[in-house]
């Protein structure tokens, strides 16, 4: 009986808003891309043939550049965006 009472007072506080950072990288089209990437590059090494100016050196090389470009696109992802939930949803999911 006092919870219904608690509930219908107007004066009641309202369910906080709680946000996580984003969404986990394993569900963004980026981590997709970047591996596509990846592997393209290493399938371009091993496929150029020794006259080429293309080898490992230059495939671990754009390598590092797509894994910084991966590091600061999740980051410009996570600094930008938040993603909101209630308070009571997330404590009735735990009961």
């Amino acid at each position: 009986m006092a919870d219904t009472a608690t509930r219908n007072n107007v004066h009641t506080h309202s369910d906080r808003r709680i946000s996580t950072e984003t969404k986990s990288s394993y569900k963004t089209t980026e981590l997709i891309a970047y591996v596509v990437a990846v592997v393209g590059v290493l399938v371009a090494s091993a496929m150029a043939d020794e006259a080429s100016d293309f080898g490992t050196q230059e495939a671990w090389f754009y390598i590092t550049l797509l894994t910084i470009g991966y590091m600061v696109s999740r980051g410009l992802a996570k600094a930008g965006s938040r993603d909101f939930y209630d308070d009571d949803a997330a404590r009735d999911s735990r009961s």
